[in-house]
């Protein structure tokens, strides 16, 4: 039975390095439903939180986003869109409200740095990064998409108050997961003569 599973396993699954070498950004208006399962959404959240972590300090959350609660979070980031743009259309307070509504499920990675007698803050921020980038492999590796982005509302405070973020958090990416609306086209990457040296070459 355990060997039927582990078939199963790797029909399901695409290889690791595969999917590292052709994972590619899907933009949240593109992405559609189904989401993830409460299982697949509990699998994603224990492989983002399997990262690097100096001192073990778990120095970052996550914040889910589904359902109603898409909606009821973009009421706030229209609020405060329209309280800034007095001249604001109906359609860009909508564009505003949808705007975590856009793909089936969402959870925003939230960097909780802070100061540590021996731990710079700079490595609790690279850990957040880690988390999210986990999370956005994880989203593939379940035949899902997914967008790491973070646009205006991420880094305006009554925004982040109105999620219940503490003013020492920040958000370090707003996941995006979803299943694409038709295949993603390949982009441009660096070539590696242009970013990688060999020290005393």
């Amino acid at each position: 039975m355990l060997g039927a599973i582990a078939i199963i396993s790797e029909i399901a699954m695409p290889d690791a390095l595969k999917l590292l070498k052709t994972r590619r950004s899907v933009k949240p208006m593109e992405l559609a439903g189904p989401g993830p399962s409460a299982a697949e959404l509990e699998s994603l959240l224990t492989i983002a939180s399997r990262v690097p972590d100096h001192g073990k300090l778990a120095p970052w959350r996550f914040l889910v986003f589904e359902g109603a609660a898409r909606e009821q979070a973009g009421e706030s980031i229209a609020e405060i869109f329209r309280a800034d743009h007095a001249d604001a259309t109906a359609d860009q307070i909508e564009f505003e409200r949808r705007r975590l509504a856009r793909a089936p499920l969402v959870i925003a990675v939230i960097s909780r740095a802070a100061p540590h007698v021996k731990i710079p803050e700079w490595e609790q921020q690279l850990s957040a990064g880690a988390a999210a980038m986990n999370l956005v492999n994880a989203a593939y590796a379940l035949g899902y998409a997914a967008s790491w982005i973070t646009e205006w509302y991420a880094y305006d405070r009554r925004v982040l108050a109105a999620l219940g973020l503490a003013p020492n958090e920040r958000i370090a990416g707003f996941v995006h997961i979803g299943r694409p609306a038709k295949p993603p086209e390949e982009r441009d990457r660096p070539k590696l003569a242009d970013i990688v040296s060999r020290f005393g070459a």
